[in-house]
């Protein structure tokens, strides 16, 4: 199957060796990915932020570099959900744009959904003897609603033993622009996140969002902590 591969700035810039190893699982999975190099940022974080003027140009930008002849595949439920369900509200005054979005949006998948549920393939053979803990990312939740699929593919990963943690739908304190206008309350929900992974026991706190570990990292390293947050990608890459 021809796929193309949507990669957020987030993994772009800070996370390259995600974007790798999602197209090492999609290749195992018979794919044949298709990465267009003019790919940039979806336009979340400028929406979010109230700059709909900018989300806009940044949406009508997905909608040339991107079409719905194959799958759109991408490592964020985030991005994948702000693409399905907000694109027609800063677009509702290009209607020639709206309709291509409306052929599109059907078209986008979460990596987890896209393998569980498109392809039916759970199993990689890969192999990660630790214990982890899921973090529900907000938008991944209760945007694009994906919340069974990364535990199935986990629970076929060889050695892992998938242990859930307290409140594990609760927000980690990134939301966006929310770490930088509130960082002191930002870092008590990360800190609450880390803790209640802490009593689990677990070596890694999976999440299929890089914002996400990005905040739950910054506070496991500042204090130090016996813990590691990781990409979803990262662990099925391990064949």
């Amino acid at each position: 199957m021809n796929i193309q591969l949507f990669i957020p700035c987030f993994i772009d810039q800070l996370y390259p060796e995600t974007g790798f190893n999602v197209i090492k699982v999609l290749e195992k999975a018979g794919c044949k990915v298709h990465y267009n190099p003019e790919q940039t940022c979806c336009g979340q974080p400028a929406f979010n932020s109230g700059y709909w003027g900018e989300a806009s140009a940044l949406a009508e930008k997905f909608l040339r570099d991107f079409d719905s002849s194959s799958p759109i595949v991408s490592p964020s439920a985030s991005c994948t959900g702000y693409i399905i369900h907000q694109y027609d509200k800063v677009l509702k005054d290009k209607p020639e744009l709206l309709d291509k979005h409306a052929q599109l949006k059907n078209s986008i998948f979460e990596l987890s959904d896209f393998l569980v549920n498109k392809l039916k393939i759970d199993d990689f053979g890969a192999t990660f003897p630790h214990k982890v803990t899921f973090h529900d990312a907000c938008s991944a939740l209760r945007e694009y609603g994906v919340k069974e699929e990364p535990r199935q593919l986990l629970r076929k990963v060889k050695g892992l033993e998938l242990i859930e943690m307290n409140e594990c739908e609760t927000c980690c304190g990134f939301g966006g622009t929310f770490a930088v206008k509130n960082p002191d309350i930002s870092a008590s929900m990360a800190e609450q996140k880390v803790l209640n992974a802490l009593e689990t026991g677990a070596e890694y706190i999976v999440s299929t969002e890089a914002s996400c570990l990005m905040n739950i990292n910054g506070f496991i390293n500042k204090h130090k902590l016996p813990v590691k947050g990781i990409h979803l990608a990262d662990i099925l890459a391990q064949f």
